[in-house]
């Protein structure tokens, strides 16, 4: 249970020495946006491993041991910078990662050592890929020197001027803010991607090191041992015998299957009009797509990366998705060039593998998985082909008839007809690439011959479809009912970004009598499935009479609440009316016989509404009773 009323937390200006007390709260507060700076600041040779591990490690020392004050910061900007903690820490690990990305001579020139902390052996952590204009943007950036790309840093994620950047690089030891700023300019101003979870060393995803270096290291310091035991086995095994692993081939042997699924040739490409006579609607009867489907050297590429993905390559795949080669020739979906870069997205009947290189032929790639096993119907329906400039485009499934883009938060608005050419939609705008505050949310609205539905971007690659209505019995979130109960709500999707979602219902489970007669508020359980099964997130929220969204009042995670498999929920809130008073609001689903309160706040009542006064910040323990005679306890 939460209070709805909460005052954002102003701090005051940056004017004097910063206790250490409140440096050490400022790092705790910010700690994700200081490893992000150092991040992005820091040397792009040293690789992507060693710069979050640093980045890290720059965070974690900006606060010095044994000292009551730290300096102030030359900083007179609104935000982030009105907190005089965060502000002197940012300027030490500016000064910190610069440091680091400095030009060194002689003897320094050498590799600089590790962090002595954090420290990780045995795997590689990188952020998760976002894309081409990402890889883009971080080659860019890596031609720029440490002073410029803190400039453009400062000026993009950070949002100052150029007089406190100025200022800021000064503080931070630089010799020529001016030229730094500059030396800026020559990249062009893509702010939005520097918020991106490509630049987020602190959502990783890890991959063993050299495994095969590994090996052959260990073969080499036993070459002598193996080849006497080799020779004995051979001695004693009688003529044609087996070994122990039967007729399987070596290990990393290059056995038919696996030639076969590198195979360009081989590849499984579907007639354009198979999908019109199969029984099911999946990616198994989608055709290939796109200007490039005959472009072996790009398919080999794209099955090559597969298998064998080099340092190069930024991996990433959605939660309980495996990363490793096919089993077999996969089928073809989409060749062809998406905004900068070339694209080709495969499935192998579990997951969607999409590569993209860029255009211009320069190094690096980006490989990306989604699970998709069972998806059928809508969840078949559309895939992500790009992202660039906060928009989005999608890959169509051959039996959408019509594509539209549509703002969720504005029930009342018409949908906005999207031109689709070869399967491939016009750009919309991406909420997986919103920055800031939330005040719209834009969906894509298919139809085909069943239907409209819904899906949302939440940076992956398959949309999540989107429904409405009790669990177990809910339709599709475009009908008119559907689209008013997810527009106060639609915002707290966000939440569900990058988590491997399948789908999101929303089901408006009561409405409740404010106390003070001011209307009825409403309360809606939203239920997001994954693709892996684990890790649903179901959140009850709370909507007044004039507000513009909802808030997320209590959530539960592997949970059954708000499911098919057990459609009750029980949530409150801590409401503060209109005349300055406090009180408990609690509701449950419909078969709800009884609701009783306890710890901060005591009151019961029959059915599923309770409401009680309370005090401000009370905390209170929720239990129900349904009609059936089982007990259910409230989200918190």
């Amino acid at each position: 249970m939460q209070s709805q009323d909460v005052a954002p937390r102003q701090a005051p200006a940056a004017t004097g020495p910063v206790d250490l007390e409140q440096a050490e709260a400022a790092l705790v507060e910010h700690y994700p946006r200081l490893v992000r700076i150092a991040y992005l600041v820091l040397p792009p040779g040293l690789g992507r491993s060693r710069r979050v591990l640093t980045a890290h490690s720059l965070a974690q020392r900006a606060v010095p041991r044994g000292r009551k004050q730290l300096s102030a910061v030359p900083a007179r900007t609104a935000g982030r910078d009105t907190d005089p903690g965060y502000a002197c820490l940012r300027q030490r690990v500016l000064r910190a990662a610069l440091e680091a990305a400095r030009p060194r001579k002689g003897l320094a020139r050498l590799a600089p050592l590790p962090p002595l902390l954090p420290q990780v052996w045995g795997l590689r952590l990188f952020p998760r890929s976002g894309g081409a204009d990402e890889l883009a943007l971080d080659q860019r950036l890596s031609a720029l020197s440490g002073p410029a790309r803190a400039a453009y840093v400062l000026r993009g994620l950070e949002r100052l001027p150029d007089p406190d950047v100025h200022r800021i690089l000064g503080a931070a030891g630089v010799d020529d803010p001016g030229g730094a700023l500059a030396a800026a300019n020559s990249v062009p101003a893509q702010h939005a991607l520097l918020s991106s979870p490509e630049f987020d060393p602190c959502s990783l995803q890890a991959r063993p090191t050299d495994l095969m270096r590994r090996r052959q290291h260990t073969k080499a310091a036993l070459a002598a041992a193996a080849a006497l035991a080799v020779c004995g086995t051979l001695a004693l095994l009688p003529g044609g015998g087996w070994g122990p692993d039967g007729a399987a081939a070596p290990a990393y042997a290059e056995n038919p299957s696996a030639q076969a699924a590198l195979d360009p040739g081989r590849l499984t490409r579907v007639p354009p009009t198979a999908w019109e006579s199969a029984a099911r609607t999946d990616f198994s009867v989608w055709p290939a797509r796109g200007p490039l489907t005959g472009d072996e050297a790009l398919l080999r590429r794209a099955l090559a990366v597969w298998a064998r993905p080099g340092e190069t390559v930024h991996v990433s795949a959605t939660p309980g998705t495996q990363t490793g080669g096919p089993a077999g020739p996969p089928q073809l979906l989409y060749a062809g060039e998406v905004d900068n870069a070339r694209v080709v997205i495969l499935y192998d009947g579990l997951r969607i593998a999409r590569y993209a290189e860029p255009r211009d032929g320069t190094q690096g790639a980006a490989l990306d998985f989604a699970r998709v096993d069972g998806a059928s119907g809508a969840e078949a329906s559309a895939l992500v082909l790009g992202r660039s400039d906060g928009n989005v485009r999608y890959l169509t499934a051959p039996w959408v008839t019509r594509a539209a883009a549509r703002d969720l938060t504005k029930p009342a608005s018409a949908a906005t007809a999207l031109a689709v050419t070869d399967g491939i939609t016009a750009p919309l705008a991406s909420p997986a690439l919103q920055p800031g505050s939330c005040t719209s949310w834009t969906v894509l609205q298919l139809t085909d011959a069943s239907g409209t539905r819904l899906s949302t971007d939440l940076g992956e690659l398959v949309p999540a479809h989107l429904t409405a209505g009790r669990p177990g019995s809910a339709g599709e979130a475009s009908g008119t009912e559907a689209l008013r109960s997810w527009a106060p709500f639609a915002c707290s999707l966000a939440a569900e970004r990058s988590a491997g979602i399948r789908s999101v219902n929303a089901w408006g489970y009561a409405e409740q009598p404010l106390p003070d007669g001011s209307g009825s508020g409403d309360w809606v359980c939203t239920r997001a499935e994954t693709w892996r099964g684990e890790g649903t997130a179901a959140l009850a929220q709370f909507h007044t009479p004039g507000g513009a969204a909802g808030a997320v009042v209590a959530k539960g995670t592997d949970v059954p609440a708000c499911g098919p498999r057990d459609p009750h929920v029980l949530a409150g809130v801590l409401w503060k009316s209109a005349g300055g008073h406090w009180y408990l609001l609690a509701a449950g689903s419909r078969d709800t016989a009884s609701i009783r309160a306890t710890g901060g706040v005591t009151a019961s009542g029959r059915g599923a509404l309770l409401a009680a006064r309370a005090e401000q910040g009370a905390r209170a323990d929720l239990k129900g009773t349904l009609a059936d005679g089982r007990s259910i306890t409230g989200l918190r």
